[in-house]
């Protein structure tokens, strides 16, 4: 009988879990869970899959979380309780609102100041369309809340419909604080306004704070400066403070996992032990794409994997096969065609960076690549599989 070729090459699984909580013993549930499935749904574990874990159960599970009074007892001891300047936020009701509250509990006034026309992970304040009929240049005008109203009117959230111009104002006097609200896109344009400064952008942070530092800003945190350690005995995340925060309750958060890398190795030696089998093992956040209809880039998290074993350090290391198909083996078909891609494969460089033949290939961390595939295949509501698995990955065309 003659041998089935194989017909798959990467799958991705999700995995339904027990609800976690706080003090679960986090490894042994995901790598009993993972066993449990491949025995109820008859696959095999090999070496080299890679069991992926959402970071909010190994938060829920280390309860890492910091409440309201939390973040303004921090932001008024780093910031002053004067007069702050919050800038760059994004426009997020589960990432930034409950953040906000906190922030403007710790301080007099807060001078809001907005990227337009859209935040920095794309949400949109005002259409591009209506910047180009009012003559207004982003990079340089800076608008007040009159002239932004006036301008544009009020412009709701293509999918959230809440006008965030309005709501972060009306978080900010809930809580005590007067508040201001500016639309601008450069940094230093802040200090007109304060010298004490929070900068809330995710992927910009640095060059920000460098930004206003050096234009005579008394005091610059970031949302990772916030946070950073625990305020009467919170939570916290040393590395990243508020940033990947997303919100619990109405009055706490949820921070990014503290240091993980041993849960990680963890589960690694339970699949190890069990199975024979040397996985690879993630935390996975936000993955890295964006939206196509609502220009939103998904990656709301400093990172998309915050802790992953050493065999998922680096980027792929692939030939194009239509490249060669239609280069170097043009002249060839059927099985012939086959065989001289499969001996390019095998015989390729470690190292294909400047190959014509691995242009077109996604030159970007592994971590970012399995990390976006196991949040599309898990998603955020209410599907119950917060571990993936991914078989395949790492296979090729020559691999049976």
């Amino acid at each position: 009988m003659k041998n089935k070729e194989r017909r798959v090459g990467t799958v991705s699984r999700g995995i339904r879990c027990p609800i976690i909580r706080e003090g679960d013993n986090l490894a042994a549930l995901v790598t009993d869970s993972v066993l449990e499935a491949a025995e109820c749904e008859g696959f095999e574990l090999r070496d080299r899959d890679v069991i992926a874990m959402t970071e909010s159960i190994v938060a829920r599970a280390q309860g890492n979380y910091a409440s309201v009074d939390d973040i303004a007892a921090d932001v008024k001891a780093k910031l002053g309780g004067g007069t702050v300047g919050v800038i760059f936020p994004i426009l997020s009701r589960n990432r930034f609102a409950i953040c906000l509250r906190g922030i403007a509990k710790g301080a007099k006034k807060i001078v809001l100041m907005l990227s337009y026309p859209s935040d920095e992970v794309g949400n949109e304040l005002v259409s591009l369309d209506k910047i180009d009929a009012a003559g207004v240049n982003p990079y340089s005008d800076v608008l007040s809340l009159e002239q932004y109203r006036n301008l544009f009117g009020e412009n709701k959230h293509e999918f959230t419909g809440v006008d965030y111009v309005q709501y972060y104002g009306d978080l900010i006097r809930e809580m005590g604080a007067e508040a201001e609200i500016i639309f601008a896109n450069q940094a230093k344009t802040i200090l007109n306004y304060a010298d004490h400064i929070l900068t809330c952008d995710i992927h910009t942070r640095a060059r920000t704070k460098r930004i206003l530092l050096e234009n005579g800003a008394k005091v610059v945190c970031g949302l990772d400066d916030i946070m950073n350690a625990p305020v009467n005995g919170s939570g916290c995340n040393e590395k990243y403070g508020l940033l990947g925060s997303n919100k619990s309750t109405e009055d706490k958060i949820k921070l990014v996992p503290r240091e993980c890398k041993d849960l990680v190795l963890d589960v690694q030696a339970r699949v190890l032990k069990a199975t024979g089998k040397c996985v690879e093992v993630m935390v996975y956040g936000d993955g890295a794409f964006k939206d196509p209809q609502g220009k939103i880039w998904e990656l709301a998290d400093p990172v998309v994997s915050p802790a992953f074993t050493d065999g998922l350090i680096g980027t792929p290391n692939e030939l194009k096969l239509k490249y060669l198909a239609d280069n170097d083996y043009k002249d060839l078909s059927g099985e012939a065609l086959k065989q001289a891609i499969s001996e390019s494969i095998k015989a390729k460089d470690e190292n294909l960076v400047g190959n014509m033949a691995s242009q077109g290939t996604t030159p970007r961390q592994l971590t970012d690549l399995i990390g976006s595939l196991c949040d599309l295949t898990s998603g955020s509501g209410d599907k119950g599989t917060p571990v993936v698995l991914v078989q395949g990955y790492f296979d090729n065309y020559t691999i049976d």
